[in-house]
């Protein structure tokens, strides 16, 4: 353990949803127990930061102020007690999907879930508190138990993982979040096999992520669906074979274009944006007996998804992915090596680079689509 301090540190603190991000002075507390302080080098903008700050004032998920922010890099500035896998210097990610290793559900293979934390989204999971506060006093609320817009945060040691420095922080930094779950989805929740057929719907920084593991693994056909069609050139990057723009569909459905491409439908199916109505099509494009769909968009406005039974007793399946299906301790290792090794391509994915300051440019970029990643550094 260290002792450590209050820190006085730059953070971008939203007040209100939908609103403009505003770089503040805030209080950072030195880690408590089981936590780790962390001086992030580069942070990314994910949709998920997007969907939140957009939230309804009215919606119980929607806090404020807050500093949002989940995909990072950076490096461990201080540790509170009983933390013993990193210490002051290491390179780490700090990931919203605990793996506390004690748990039934992390001694399982059967799949990423840990249930050794509470699931307290704008607090710190072990006494629900915060660690930041406003220069004034007031409490400032935590983000997916991450809060990477901020030039220091306190993330749970469950929530931490370490990482060789030989990879450029810039690209580890995909691997905090959207690569991992993307490429995850394709290779440790569908296990898309050689010569198998894909479709996915959304090609965003997930959806071209899951393009990239389907490439990996030789599928034979990858189909990219988008309203952009300038995500086909894009998307050719990283294994996109083929290409469905909605809007070019005539009369026919998405999922009528996808069989007639595949006799039959897809093998496996990817909704990589979030909405109930694209879930629902994924599950129609896959093949009848074994096609199975995999959901890893989140949508926060629809608790329900209508399926048809039929479909489901004859061997079509849907399941869900959060983060890929990754154990992030050794999963994000195991694919940091897979980089190193020129095994994995994270070439591409990083469209624009901004400065700390004008991270709000970051917001715009993504919001009218015109970014995939964009990498907002701390420091100039």
């Amino acid at each position: 353990m260290e002792n450590g301090k209050v820190i006085r540190c730059k953070a971008a603190v939203c007040r209100s949803p939908g609103t403009a991000l505003v770089i503040e002075e805030i209080e950072v507390d030195p880690p408590k127990a089981y936590e780790v302080r962390i001086k992030i080098l580069c942070t990314s903008l994910c949709h998920t930061d997007i969907s939140f700050w957009k939230l309804n004032i009215q919606h119980p998920f929607s806090v404020f102020p807050r500093i949002f922010g989940h995909e990072a890099v950076g490096v461990v500035e201080s540790v509170g007690e009983n933390v013993e896998e990193v210490k002051k210097g290491d390179l780490v990610l700090p990931v919203f999907q605990p793996h506390c290793g004690d748990c039934r559900d992390c001694k399982s293979p059967k799949s990423n879930a840990c249930s050794g934390l509470p699931k307290l989204y704008d607090k710190m999971p072990r006494d629900g508190t915060s660690r930041f506060r406003s220069i004034n006093g007031e409490v400032v609320h935590h983000f997916l138990f991450v809060s990477s817009f901020a030039e220091y945060t306190v993330v749970d040691a469950a929530h931490v993982v370490k990482i060789q420095p030989d990879i450029p922080v810039e690209k580890a930094c995909l691997l905090s979040c959207g690569v991992s779950t993307g490429v995850g989805a394709a290779w440790k929740v569908a296990d898309v096999e050689e010569g198998s057929t894909v479709a996915i719907f959304g090609l965003g920084a997930v959806g071209l992520a899951v393009a990239e593991g389907a490439r990996s693994r030789r599928a034979s056909k990858i189909i990219g669906v988008d309203l952009n069609p300038e995500k086909f050139e894009i998307g050719k990057k990283f294994g996109i074979t083929d290409f469905i723009n909605p809007t070019t569909c005539g009369n026919k459905k998405v999922s009528e274009v996808i069989k007639e491409m595949t006799d039959g439908g897809a093998d496996y199916c990817f909704e990589c944006i979030g909405l109930t109505s694209l879930m629902e099509e994924a599950f129609n494009s896959n093949r009848g007996g074994w096609g199975k769909t995999v959901i890893l968009g989140v949508d926060l406005n629809s608790l329900s998804l209508p399926l048809n039974l039929h479909e489901l007793l004859q061997g079509r399946s849907v399941t869900g992915s959060f983060f890929g299906g990754l154990k992030p301790k050794s999963d994000i290792p195991f694919l940091v090596e897979k980089y190193l090794h020129q095994e994995l391509n994270l070439e591409g994915f990083v469209t624009h680079e901004v400065s700390f300051q004008d991270i709000n440019k970051a917001f715009e970029l993504l919001v009218q689509g015109k970014s995939i990643r964009c990498i907002i550094w701390m420091e100039n």
